[in-house]
């Protein structure tokens, strides 16, 4: 075969092999783990020191913040659009489980929150035990944040909400100062209880707020009785980053916490 056609032979068969894409790997020092949001990937990534987390944060498209559907169907309890486990390195620091995301499509009260949201729960129980609560036991923690409530609000067609409890979540301590405004929320921290414990923090953040494509910051108060080995942030930055249209959730201030 002339040198030639011996060459064209070869690309032909290059161009005819299947083309594979490699997985991109998080950098070293960073673990993190993904899951698909209404068909958006989210991901959940920890900036390790050692055995310590530096940074925690998540990856929100804004594509999943248009997509959240405006008449998504109404159902007691919420149905959670995804459960991302923590990875595993950052969950054992933190005591931190996973991060459950729900889209709320019509708010919920109290009346400051009837605005379509997305809900960032951040849970330091598992599972198994997050699908068994039922609201049944109705213990508020003996001391609160300061400037937070637990409200009790009656829903039409649902009764009496106890210290704002819903079952397979938990209760919702707000800032006193917004479930008294005026104005639709825009985005706010709510700490979240269960049997006078602590289970949760959650970031709230109005679709209207996400799509307004700007950087933003939330402060997490200082909770006196996180159960042993659980430790919270003490503030989140939600850094947009245009290039990729996305939002990265980003938390630190894990010592001393």
């Amino acid at each position: 075969m002339h040198w030639k056609q011996a060459g064209l032979a070869i690309i032909v068969a290059l161009a005819a092999l299947p083309v594979t894409h490699a997985t991109p790997r998080a950098p070293e020092g960073v673990s993190r783990s993904c899951a698909l949001v209404l068909e958006v990937e989210v991901c959940v990534s920890a900036v390790m020191d050692g055995t310590t987390v530096r940074e925690l944060s998540v990856t929100v498209p804004l594509r999943l913040i248009e997509a959240g559907p405006a008449d998504a169907e109404m159902s007691w309890p919420p149905k959670e659009l995804a459960a991302i486990a923590l990875p595993d390195d950052a969950r054992t620091a933190l005591g931190i489980d996973h991060l459950g995301i729900n889209w709320e499509a019509h708010g919920h009260p109290p009346g400051p929150f009837l605005t379509p949201h997305f809900d960032f729960h951040f849970y330091n129980i598992g599972r198994d035990e997050l699908e068994a609560l039922d609201c049944v036991d109705e213990t508020k923690p003996t001391s609160l944040p300061s400037g937070y409530m637990l409200p009790d609000i009656d829903v039409p067609g649902l009764g009496m909400l106890r210290g704002l409890c819903v079952p397979r979540m938990g209760m919702h301590a707000m800032p006193e100062d917004e479930v008294a405004a005026a104005e639709p929320f825009r985005a706010t921290m709510v700490m979240g209880y269960y049997g006078g414990t602590p289970i949760f923090f959650e970031p709230m953040v109005s679709r209207a707020r996400l799509l307004e494509r700007s950087e933003f910051a939330l402060a997490l108060p200082r909770v006196a009785t996180l159960p042993d080995g659980v430790r919270y942030p003490s503030e989140l930055v939600a850094e947009y980053h245009a290039a990729a249209d996305q939002y990265r959730f980003v938390m630190t201030g894990f010592d001393g916490r």
